[in-house]
C-alpha cells in the first residue's frame, strides 16, 4: 500500500480539464449499448473529471485512438464520465478511477496493460489478434521491427516445436509487448535471428538482445522484462506505469537538472553503473527542471541546494528509502552503494523536518519525525495523532474538526491532539496505509491503535470518553476509503 501511495503522490499533478478528441467516442446512456455490443471491439475508460490519474491517461487514450484510426483499425477507444452516468458505472462495478474495461463482442475483459500510448495499442492488438504476428516476408519483418520502441521476433523452423510453444505462451501473457514469429529462413537471416530462438529489438541502448537461455515460459518472460526497459529510464507521466508497474521493485534514482553543466558527465556515470545491475534494479532519471517533479523531490525530502543527488527506494509493501553517504556521484560510488543495498547492509533513511520552536504552543501539537516518539510514547498522556498529506482532500476536510477537537481538550493535560505531515516525516515502524491515517496511543503504551471511526467532532470526543473503545465508521467513509485505495492502483 505504501508503494501505491508513493505512485499516487507522483502522478497526482495539475493537468488541464478533459478535452474532447474526435477519435475518442464519448459514451453516454444513449449510445453506450451501441458501442459495446456483440459487433464491437471497444476499450472503455470510466473516469471522473477531478481524478489526477484520469487527467494523465486521457491524452494517451486520444493518441492511441488516432494511431489506430490511421492504421485502419476497427478498434474503438471510448470514455464515460462516471460522475454523470453513475448508473452505468454501478452496473459494471466501477469503484475507483480510472477503471478501464475492454468490450469484446459483447463480453467484458478487465484492461491489464500499461497507460502509455504504446502499451495501450500493443495490448489491444494482442487481444484482437494472434499472440505473435506471423511474418512471411522481409518487408513485413522490417515494418514490424520499426512499429514500436520494443518488439520481440522469434524464428522457429517448426512452429509446433516445444521452443515455439513456450515462446507463444509467453507472448500470450505479455499483453503490452508486440511479438512476431516466422519460419522463413530469409526473414531470419535479414534480422540475424538465430534458429529456434528469438531476439528483442529496441530503439535504444544496445538495440537488440538475443535470447540464449532455456525455453521455459517463465525464463522467456524474465528475459524480456529485464531487457525491455532502457538502462536508465526518465520518469515522465508516460513512463510512470511501466517503471512502477514492473516486477523490479528496487529503484536507483538520479535527481539532476538537464540544464546543469554537470548533466552529461553525471548521467554517463549513472548509466555506466546501471549496466552492472541490469535485471536487479531499475535506474531512473528525474529531471528536476520539470515543475511536476517537485512532488518527487518533496517525497524524498530533497532541496534544490542538494542537487544533483542519488536516492534508492524499495517499493515493496513496507516501502523503504536509502540515502548514500558519498558526495561525488561516480560509477564506482553508485556501484558500491548499490551492492551494499543488495547485501542488506544499508540502514533505511528516515526523513524528518526540524522540530518547530512553537510545536507545543497551540492546541494541535505539531510533530515531526524527530519528536514523534517522545510525544506519542509519553506514559502520562493519551495521544491521537493525525498523519496527513498536504495534497489529500480528506485531510483538508478534517482540519477544522481536528482544531475543534484540540480546542475541546486543551485544558486536559492527559490528552494530546497532534498532527504530522507524513510526506516529509517518517518514524521507524510507523505504517501509513492511507491518508489521513489516525493513530491512538493509550497512556503507558508504545503500541499504536489505528482509529477507524467516524471523522466527526462528536465521534472523536466519545472515543476519548470511552477510553478508545467507541469507533464506528460510517458506510460513506468506508466507501471513500475503499475508493481512495482503488484510485491508488
Amino acid at each position: 500500500m505504501l508503494a501505491k501511495l508513493f505512485v499516487l503522490a507522483l502522478l497526482v499533478v495539475s493537468a488541464s480539464a478533459h478535452e474532447t478528441n474526435e477519435d475518442v467516442i464519448e459514451l453516454t446512456a444513449d449510445n453506450f449499448e451501441e458501442h459495446t455490443g456483440t459487433d464491437d471491439l471497444t476499450l472503455a475508460t470510466f473516469f471522473a473529471p477531478w481524478c489526477g490519474h484520469c487527467k494523465t491517461l486521457l491524452p494517451n487514450l486520444a493518441k492511441a485512438a488516432t494511431q489506430l484510426k490511421e492504421e485502419g483499425s476497427t478498434l474503438k477507444i471510448a470514455t464515460l464520465d462516471s460522475t454523470v452516468h453513475s448508473e452505468i458505472s454501478t452496473k459494471y462495478e466501477v469503484k475507483g478511477y480510472p477503471t478501464i474495461k475492454f468490450f469484446r463482442y459483447g463480453k467484458v475483459v478487465e484492461y491489464t496493460g500499461g497507460r502509455d500510448v504504446a502499451s495501450i495499442v500493443a495490448w489491444l492488438k494482442k487481444k484482437t489478434g494472434p499472440a505473435a504476428k506471423p511474418l512471411k516476408t522481409t518487408d513485413e519483418a522490417s515494418e514490424f521491427k520499426d512499429s514500436a520502441e520494443v518488439v520481440v521476433i522469434g524464428y522457429f523452423k517448426a512452429e509446433d516445436s516445444d521452443e515455439a510453444k513456450a515462446f507463444l505462451e509467453a507472448a500470450a501473457t505479455m499483453d503490452d509487448v508486440p511479438f512476431a514469429i516466422t519460419s522463413d529462413a530469409e526473414v531470419a537471416s535479414e534480422l540475424k535471428v538465430a534458429a529456434n530462438s528469438f531476439t528483442l529489438f529496441k530503439k535504444f541502448d544496445e538495440l537488440r538482445n538475443d535470447f540464449e537461455g532455456t525455453f521455459e515460459t517463465s525464463e522467456i518472460k524474465q528475459f524480456i522484462q529485464a531487457n525491455r526497459l532502457a538502462l536508465v529510464n526518465e520518469f515522465t507521466q508516460e513512463t510512470a506505469s511501466i517503471i512502477f508497474g514492473g516486477e523490479i521493485k528496487s529503484h536507483n534514482l538520479l535527481f539532476i537538472s538537464k540544464e546543469s553543466e554537470e548533466y552529461e558527465k553525471i548521467y554517463g556515470q549513472f548509466q555506466a553503473a546501471a549496466k552492472e545491475f541490469k535485471g536487479k534494479l531499475l535506474f531512473v532519471f528525474i529531471n528536476t527542471d520539470v515543475e511536476d517533479n517537485a512532488r518527487i523531490m518533496e517525497f524524498f525530502g530533497l532541496k534544490s541546494e542538494e542537487l544533483p543527488a542519488i536516492r534508492l527506494i524499495s517499493l515493496e509493501e513496507d516501502m523503504t528509502k536509502f540515502k548514500p553517504d558519498f558526495q561525488e556521484i561516480t560509477t564506482e560510488n553508485i556501484s558500491a552503494f548499490t551492492k551494499k543495498y543488495l547485501a542488506k547492509e544499508l540502514k533505511a533513511h528516515l526523513m524528518s523536518e526540524e522540530v518547530p520552536e512553537n510545536w507545543n504552543s497551540n492546541p494541535v501539537k505539531v510533530l515531526v519525525g524527530k519528536n514523534y516518539n517522545e510525544v506519542a510514547h509519553d506514559p502520562k498522556t493519551r495521544s491521537l495523532i493525525k498523519l496527513y498529506a498536504p495534497w489529500c482532500g480528506h485531510c483538508k476536510s478534517l482540519v477544522p474538526v481536528w482544531e475543534k477537537l484540540a480546542e475541546h481538550f486543551k485544558d486536559d493535560e492527559s490528552i494530546v491532539i497532534a498532527k504530522m505531515d507524513a510526506t516529509l516525516n517518517e518514524v521507524e515502524g510507523l505504517k501509513v496505509n492511507s491518508f489521513p491515517t489516525i493513530k491512538y496511543y493509550p497512556a503507558g503504551s508504545t503500541e499504536a491503535v489505528d482509529y477507524s471511526g467516524d471523522r466527526t467532532l462528536e465521534a472523536f470526543i466519545k472515543f476519548f470518553e470511552t477510553n478508545g473503545k467507541d469507533e464506528t465508521a460510517t458506510e460513506e467513509e468506508k466507501t471513500e476509503d475503499d475508493e481512495s485505495a482503488h484510485i491508488e492502483l
